[in-house]
């Protein structure tokens, strides 16, 4: 099933410890492009949260967004840093003995010195986090992908009406191409006559003259590639990969034929409906890059 790069996912999950939100969305993009933002000690996530993307997602710029509450009630321990106390009294004796003052450091003037006591929160289990994470993660793209996946239907749909019309109008320039051999021969007999009046027209100059001109506006072989492309087209659309760029390339083709079957065409009808292919593959290629 094709995927629109357009979607957007959500999922907020929680335990006893913490809340987490995850929301993405996505725009078009040649590449895939992703930016995070979440709480700093979520960082060391960063890395496995971009191959679960990668997962889900081949193109498409994604902003991805999290959240994390905490539910704990604070637990909070008190660090006593013998070290950092040890120095602080090390320089006081010295600064005593140096200045022949009274070494009168007590243990309650020596904890209000500062990092002797911090404060700290208890440890967080990064494997019970991450599997919450890892969760919440993957319930916002699987909505994220849902989201694409509905839009794309709605885009293959739009694009197989537009091929079938393209369809058609090849059918018609094709159609057309003989009556335009005959409507030629005509005038060119009725014009030929009227110079040399009553005289005989020897049919084989005539013949001659009239393949020089089918060979001037002939579009066989444009008709039948631009046939083959659309047919290409429809096909990749029945593909579950990633086609957006592949359908890019043949739009592209496409729009060289056409192009050419304009320049050739001679007739109001036949460059109507050359312009009338142009724009349906425009309309097309603007679809395109919403495809992922």
């Amino acid at each position: 099933m094709i995927k629109s790069m357009t979607g957007f996912g959500r999922c907020e999950l929680s335990d006893d410890f913490h809340k987490i939100t995850v929301e993405l969305k996505s725009v078009n993009h040649r590449y895939f492009d992703v930016n995070i933002k979440m709480p700093r000690r979520l960082n060391f996530f960063e890395a496995p949260i971009r191959a679960i993307l990668k997962e889900y997602v081949q193109r498409g710029k994604v902003d991805v967004y999290i959240t994390c509450e905490d539910l704990r009630q604070k637990d909070v321990q008190v660090r006593y840093n013998r070290a950092v106390a040890a120095e602080y009294l090390g320089y006081l004796r010295e600064m005593a003995r140096e200045f022949q003052l009274e070494d009168d450091v007590r243990v309650s003037t020596l904890s209000r010195y500062p990092e002797v006591f911090s404060m700290e929160e208890a440890g967080v289990d990064e494997e019970e986090l991450w599997q919450l994470l890892e969760k919440a993660l993957r319930g916002a793209l699987d909505q994220f992908v849902s989201a694409r996946e509905a839009e794309g239907s709605r885009l293959k749909a739009d694009l197989v009406s537009k091929l079938n019309h393209m369809l058609v109008n090849v059918d018609q320039v094709e159609a057309r191409a003989p009556e335009l051999l005959q409507e030629y021969r005509q005038k060119l007999e009725a014009k030929v006559a009227e110079l040399l009046m009553d005289t005989q027209i020897e049919e084989s100059r005539l013949s001659a003259e009239i393949v020089l001109y089918a060979d001037k506006i002939c579009t066989d072989e444009e008709t039948v590639r631009l046939r083959a492309h659309i047919q290409s087209m429809l096909d990749a659309l029945e593909s579950p990969e990633g086609i957006g760029r592949k359908l890019d390339f043949i739009a592209q083709e496409m729009n060289r034929e056409s192009n050419t079957i304009l320049s050739k065409a001679n007739d109001l009808e036949t460059s109507n409906l050359a312009i009338d292919l142009k724009t349906e593959i425009e309309k097309v290629r603007e679809q395109i890059q919403n495809i992922e």
